[in-house]
């Protein structure tokens, strides 16, 4: 491997360190903020969703309909039939699993 990776690699670390470092020093003022409560508890659902919706749609930069969505599909008629967690990822691996071997 050449310097550039290495030094990309290890500036992009210490960057993290350094973000996660200085979040240890937010004063508890700031984040005891109602809105600020209601961000963080918002921003892993977002970051759950985007990641759910980008691995189910696409394939490297193309976007894809396949058996992945009708798993996807399933698992979101599941909660809306408020089943159990293992039904609803059954139901989306069953569904996934038909849809690529049949279809």
């Amino acid at each position: 491997m050449n310097n550039t990776l290495w030094i990309g690699v290890i500036g992009t670390s210490v960057i993290a360190y350094a973000l996660k470092l200085a979040g240890h020093s937010v004063p508890e003022k700031f984040l005891s903020h109602p809105l600020i409560k209601r961000i963080n508890l918002l921003i892993p659902i977002a970051l759950l969703s985007a990641l759910v919706a980008v691995q189910s749609v696409t394939t490297k930069s193309a976007i894809v309909f396949d058996h992945r969505l009708a798993g996807l599909g399933a698992a979101i008629l599941a909660l809306f039939f408020k089943a159990p967690f293992p039904v609803v990822v059954l139901s989306a691996a069953i569904t996934s699993a038909g849809f690529y071997n049949f279809l």
